[in-house]
This record gives C-alpha cells, sequence and structure tokens, in this order.
C-alpha cells in the first residue's frame, strides 16, 4: 500500500514540522501520507509546505517526479508574480521552477509522485 487509510481527522499545525535538507531556513514541511523514494524513482507523498514570512530560495529547483501544489494561504511570489490563496500548478518532472519567496509567509499543500509508467529500465 503506498499510502495509509486515514479519516477526516484534526492537523495539528503547531507541531511535526521538520527542516528539509539543503532547502533555506524558514521552509519547512509536514508529511502528511506516504512516501518518496527519489533514488528508486518510486513512490507518492502528500505534504504541507511553509513559508515563514520574510522566506526565500534563491535558485530553481529542478526533480525527477510529478509536482502538484495547492496554495492554502498566505502569498508566494516567482519570477516576479505573486500568488494568493487558492492557486494551483502541476509540473511534470524536469520542469525549472523558482526562486520563491513570500513576505507575509504561506502555506502550500503538496503532492509528488512518480509515474511507474516512466520508471528507466534496470540493466
Amino acid at each position: 500500500m503506498l499510502k495509509s487509510h486515514r479519516e477526516f481527522y484534526q492537523l495539528d499545525l503547531d507541531t511535526g514540522w521538520e527542516t528539509i535538507p539543503g532547502y533555506p531556513q524558514g521552509i519547512q514541511q509536514k508529511i502528511l501520507s506516504g512516501k518518496l523514494d527519489e533514488p528508486a524513482r518510486s513512490g507518492i507523498r502528500t505534504r504541507l509546505l511553509r513559508f515563514d514570512p520574510g522566506a526565500f530560495t534563491t535558485k530553481p529547483f529542478e526533480h525527477e517526479y510529478w509536482e502538484e501544489v495547492f496554495q492554502l494561504s498566505g502569498d508566494l511570489s516567482v519570477g516576479g508574480q505573486t500568488f494568493g490563496a487558492m492557486t494551483y500548478a502541476c509540473r511534470p518532472p524536469h520542469v525549472p521552477h523558482g526562486p520563491f519567496s513570500s513576505r507575509g509567509g504561506c502555506l502550500l499543500l503538496e503532492f509528488h509522485f512518480f509515474n511507474p509508467l516512466e520508471r528507466p529500465a534496470v540493466p
């Protein structure tokens, strides 16, 4: 099973946040379900990503998995454009995106997954 069965429950937004290796200070994640195994190019995960007020990245990101992002609250700037709550992005693998910044902070809901049909052949 890729994800555990969980019925509706109240999220505790005060605990369970972790710093992401390689990310700047002020950006943290809270894994809600699943697991993404990047070296094996497998898995799926759902996470919350939060930017503290003033947090920013300095260079574009690129990764080998699909990513869907739904902005729940706050402001997020990318490429000179600022977005607010109820905005959405869907990115296939290898699409550069960022750098990002947030003046007042923001909360994102993200879905990351590998397409099993796109997995490389094992020699």
